[in-house]
């Protein structure tokens, strides 16, 4: 397989990946060392090359990154096995697939709303979604698999968690489901870091009749050149402070 002496056999391999991308990716791979973003569009129709890579590493195959030269003389992506001895068998079958009835005990148990920015959704609008994410636990690893371990996102929520799990230091090395686990995108009620950065976080969502106080509020941030979330900030260090003084 491109040289590579796999614990796990080529046809072996292909056959334990339920994704059609996946299965293109490291077939393409193991037959020509690599393969580019360029590729992944022009030969086999991919129009998110990235997304056909993370089946891969969704599924335990580990792929390394580098740059390459385009048929245009550009700077592309393009992707080969890592250390295939750390491959993550548990994962081969891909992710666990959730019955109706498991969405709707997530759903009534979250009253129905986001799990990180609160906003209230139909169901259809939310994305069952691993509190640690699948790349680092996978779902065998879980501890009970039960609905504990898994979490309802509005799409921007989801889209926000893995742009910044993906950019975090512990998925791209150490992969700790402790650390993970004490996030706030695992956790947001009550978590120790976001991403390994020592922040603290707030969503605030105005909807319906409360629209009209949201626009009072950025109508006064405007007036004093403040964006919304420091003008926001800035009343609450106010009221801080004045509950302070009342208190004394």
């Amino acid at each position: 397989m491109a040289g590579e002496d796999l614990a796990i056999d080529l046809v072996e391999l292909l056959a334990s990946l339920p994704s059609k991308r996946a299965r293109v990716v490291v077939k393409h791979i193991s037959e020509h060392g690599f393969i580019t973003t360029e590729d992944l569009e022009s030969k086999y129709g991919y129009k998110h090359p990235p997304r056909a890579v993370r089946d891969v590493r969704e599924a335990g195959i580990p792929l390394d990154t580098f740059n390459v030269k385009s048929s245009d003389r550009c700077n592309i992506a393009a992707y080969r096995f890592g250390d295939l001895s750390k491959i993550n068998k548990d994962k081969l079958g891909g992710r666990k697939t959730f019955s109706k009835k498991f969405k709707q005990q997530l759903y009534e148990s979250g009253y129905e709303r986001c799990a990180i920015c609160m906003g209230k959704y139909h169901s259809r609008y939310l994305q069952i979604d691993h509190r640690i994410p699948y790349e680092i636990a996978g779902d065998s690893s879980i501890r009970n698999k039960d609905s504990e371990d898994y979490m309802l996102l509005c799409g921007s929520c989801n889209r926000a968690k893995s742009w910044s799990c993906e950019h975090c230091a512990n998925w791209l090395t150490e992969k700790s489901d402790k650390i993970c686990f004490n996030c706030y995108w695992a956790h947001p009620e009550n978590y120790i870091h976001i991403a390994l950065r020592e922040i603290r976080r707030i969503e605030i969502i105005w909807d319906e009749e409360d629209v009209a106080i949201y626009e009072k509020l950025k109508t006064i941030a405007n007036k004093h050149s403040h964006s919304i979330p420091d003008y926001v900030k800035k009343i609450i260090e106010s009221h801080l402070l004045d509950d302070r003084h009342t208190s004394q």
